[in-house]
């Protein structure tokens, strides 16, 4: 027998207890976002907390875990008069990130067609995780096609399958407990909505509290069954203590003061969806109900704050996770002060100015401006731009999260169509025409064989061409320049596309971010970027060929390259050329192996030479002023001069 590591045994990680704890208590919460490093009892916590669940009543063999009080009609165990309910564990279901479609949703029964020649139903993992916890490691690389099905699940609590002459509904109230680690790339905003709480997780500081945690594993990997045997007077108090806040949630109360703190609250730190006022409720209510009390208090809205907030907060793609913890206590003390008195009289009329805010030209009287001589310039804000798509001549489009290929060796099967020399073989519709074909007699022949037809997704390499010389630095634009690439990285932050960065000054240009899908690592190169000396354009763009054929090509990806330059190239990779013309000869060379282009143009100042632009023409790409992105509504679409 298998053991999971107890949960009361686990050494710290307090917040990610009381939130998994919250969740046994109200399974209507939405599950648990554990995001954290390697190696900090993520997995361990979350399986863990299957044993202090209490059991729930199951019909043996029922595979869709339905209530005793309302048995499916698909279900034949249930169906049976004779099957009684009984206790059972509480479902903790595995969701691979390589499953497939119909392994999650459900397909058609083959066996139970074969052997009494009629359609049925086999149930998939969302009827297994039906009352339960679905859990999924490294939710984050969950493919597309399955983050949405556990979106329409997680809206509707029902699971509808509509496919191989089927149509079935059935319940699937689940909790999603699911692990990630930020170094593999983000959640799709939409998923992260879904989970009710996130909790940040790392590894301890404290060499006594590592010590103790060591100390404990071992112990267990030694000997499971004592280790477990050990701790379960605290798993069964656990247990009792989940038992009785299951019992005594519905009697908790919330005043009408804390309705308006919580609201006051998602205002304040600028949660744009309804959804977190409606968890910060629950959870809010879920912790009074674990300490035993029957009403909320400010500081349970506090703590379930800390827990809904971060992950629902409308911030751009850099910045960091988390609230303000002193405006989180000031606002929390606030909410607990009692009233204040009313005035005896009304305060007399007048402008006491003695705490106004300075007014703007106070403000600008005392900012110093900043000298030529800098050559580490900050990062300035990200400007607001549309979706980069990248679309092609021919016949298919850019859309969603990344480009769709039909007739892909690999990705996502849509449907079936017959082929009797199929490259991949549908076997489900195979066995379904011959079903249709002859019921009684069953037998495949070739005209019975379908071919699998996928919708491939095809990902986007960003490279951004920074240059960062001295004619830039002089005139103070690397600061915009940078907050402009921050923009333009917003859109691979949604896409998980890949990103790279070449910086050129100096006497050669230099690869300062291999191709990533992690736009953090994008954004702390481009701060820790130096500028000054010359412009070594020609060796820039020399860098970008090697670095799109040793990628782009290679990994199937599909290039963007997006250069940020005035274009006054004065170092060559010949001495004896001309700087300029080389640039525009591999600009040409790039034109020539259709990779798709945009060139920002950083010239200013009222004698322009207008290389830039040229450069653009000798790419194909678009032409932008770095002025324009300033803009907050502004869509680029560059198109590939040549179809793949």
């Amino acid at each position: 027998m298998k053991h999971n590591y107890p949960f009361a045994a686990i050494v710290g990680q307090e917040q990610l207890k009381r939130a998994l704890l919250l969740c046994a208590v109200d399974p209507t919460l939405g599950g648990v976002l554990i995001r954290g490093d390697k190696g900090t009892a993520k997995s361990t916590a979350a399986r863990g907390l299957t044993d202090v669940l209490l059991p729930i009543q199951r019909v043996s063999g029922c595979a869709f875990n339905c209530a005793p009080e309302a048995p499916l009609a698909e279900c034949d165990a249930c169906q049976n008069a004779d099957t009684l309910a009984e206790p059972s564990p509480v479902p903790f279901v595995n969701l691979p990130l390589g499953a497939t479609e119909d392994r999650v949703l459900g397909s058609l029964d083959f066996e139970k067609a074969l052997q009494n020649g009629r359609q049925a139903f086999k149930p998939g993992l969302l009827a297994a995780a039906h009352r339960g916890l679905l859990y999924i490691d490294e939710v984050n690389l969950l493919a597309d096609h399955l983050v949405d099905v556990l979106l329409d699940v997680s809206a509707m609590g029902t699971n509808t399958v509509q496919r191989e002459g089927l149509s079935v509904s059935h319940p699937a109230r689940i909790t999603l407990l699911g692990t990630m680690n930020q170094e593999e790339g983000e959640l799709r905003p939409q998923l992260l909505d879904r989970f009710g709480m996130m909790v940040e997780v790392t590894a301890p500081r404290d060499p006594a509290v590592r010590t103790e945690v060591v100390r404990r594993r071992l112990a267990f990997e030694a000997d499971p069954a004592g280790f477990v045997a050990g701790w379960q007077a605290d798993t069964d108090a656990l247990r009792s203590t989940i038992q009785a806040a299951q019992t005594g949630l519905a009697e908790v109360a919330l005043p009408d003061s804390l309705f308006a703190f919580i609201s006051q609250l998602c205002c304040e730190f600028e949660v744009a969806s309804l959804r977190a006022d409606i968890v910060m409720h629950k959870a809010a209510r879920a912790m009074a109900a674990l300490d035993g009390r029957d009403a909320v208090t400010a500081e349970d809205v506090r703590n379930a704050a800390e827990l809904v907030l971060p992950h629902r907060r409308r911030r751009k793609p850099f910045e960091q996770t988390g609230l303000d913890r002193e405006r989180l206590d000031e606002l929390t003390q606030q909410a607990s002060a009692p009233p204040p008195p009313p005035p005896e009289t009304e305060s007399p009329s007048g402008d006491d100015t003695s705490d106004a805010e300075p007014s703007e030209d106070e403000i600008n009287d005392d900012a110093q401006p900043g000298t030529a001589s800098e050559q580490l310039f900050a990062t300035g804000a990200a400007s607001e731009v549309g979706r980069i798509e990248v679309r092609a001549l021919q016949a298919h489009e850019a859309s969603g999260r990344r480009s769709s290929s039909a007739g892909a060796r690999r990705g996502h099967y849509v449907r079936a169509v017959p082929n009797e020399a199929p490259s991949q073989l549908a076997v489900d519709a195979t066995l379904r025409s011959a079903l249709l074909r002859n019921p009684n007699e069953f037998a495949v022949t070739r005209a019975d064989l379908h071919d699998k037809v996928r919708v491939g997704k095809q990902a986007n390499l960003i490279l951004l061409v920074v240059d960062a010389s001295g004619s830039m630095a002089a005139k103070r634009r690397m600061e915009a320049v940078k907050g402009c690439v921050l923009g333009l990285l917003q859109d691979a932050y949604q896409r998980r596309d890949q990103v790279a960065v070449i910086a050129f000054r100096g006497s050669e240009a230099e690869l300062v971010l291999p191709p990533t899908r992690q736009v953090e690592q994008a954004e702390r190169a481009l701060s820790e970027l130096p500028t000054g000396g010359r412009t070594p354009l020609a060796h820039a763009l020399q860098l970008a060929v090697q670095t799109l054929a040793q990628h782009a090509r290679q990994d199937n990806l599909t290039p963007l390259l997006v250069v940020l330059s005035d274009g006054r190239a004065n170092i060559a990779l010949d001495t004896r050329q001309d700087p300029w013309s080389e640039a525009l000869a591999l600009a040409a060379g790039l034109a020539d192996q259709g990779t798709p282009a945009l060139v920002l143009d950083t010239e200013e100042g009222y004698v322009r030479l207008g290389r830039a632009r040229e450069l653009a023409e000798a790419l194909q790409g678009e032409y932008l002023p770095l002025d324009s992105l300033s803009a907050d509504q502004l869509t680029l679409t560059i198109r590939e001069r040549l179809g793949r």
